[in-house]
């Protein structure tokens, strides 16, 4: 999350579709300072942008205030963001609104339902009067839900899987070994069976 609070629109190359990651973010107490180099030397890093974040932050670079020191993402009135804020302000709501966290579901005009479940799995209901009240309630009152930093496991075990070279995957991670690639950040695929047998001449269901 640091890397992404500290990423400057200057170290954004959307016509090479690149992103080099100079500086950091660190939050001390509830506050904030700018570290103008991540924690090693292989974390300074140039990592390739997928089409998508391409075109995604093309648009969010004509959506938002432009920020006084270039900053890509800030609060809303253009500063740093706590972690905190971000949490409960973006990341939480993003992942209701995805189907990834309790449900809201429109059951009439001016009508909203939010289910959501507890610790102990105790599921929970209630209505209001708009999808924001509802998505609100359910990013505040559910248990669990993905964490911004699993999205680098993810990215980590689709690069893996997908073919890409260890040693490649652990540049665009910033990672001083392959070791923490492969142990702490890379996690078996649920179809690495088809995976196994694809190397040797396809599926099971091409030998018959």
């Amino acid at each position: 999350m640091g890397e992404c609070l500290g990423l400057r629109w200057g170290s954004v190359d959307l016509d090479a579709s690149t992103l080099a990651v100079e500086r950091v973010i660190i939050e001390v107490n509830g506050h904030l300072f700018d570290k103008p180099y991540p924690k090693s030397a292989k974390s300074r890093r140039t990592v390739p942008l997928a089409p998508f974040l391409q075109q995604a932050l093309h648009r969010h670079r004509e959506l938002v205030a432009h920020s006084s020191d270039d900053r890509v993402f800030t609060n809303y009135e253009g500063g740093s963001m706590l972690r905190s804020n971000f949490r409960r302000q973006i990341w939480r709501p993003s992942l209701v609104r995805a189907g990834l966290l309790g449900q809201v579901v429109e059951v009439g005009p001016f009508q909203f339902c939010a289910t959501w479940s507890d610790r102990e799995d105790v599921e929970w209901s209630a209505e209001f009067t708009t999808e924001r009240e509802a998505v609100d309630c359910v990013a505040t009152k559910a248990a669990g839900g993905l964490r911004f930093h699993d999205l680098r496991h993810c990215y980590a075990t689709w690069l893996v899987s997908g073919g890409v070279p260890v040693n490649i995957v652990q540049a665009v991670m910033g990672h001083e070994q392959a070791s923490t690639t492969l142990n702490r950040y890379t996690h078996t695929p649920a179809d690495f069976h088809e995976s196994v047998r694809s190397v040797f001449g396809g599926s099971a269901d091409d030998q018959r």
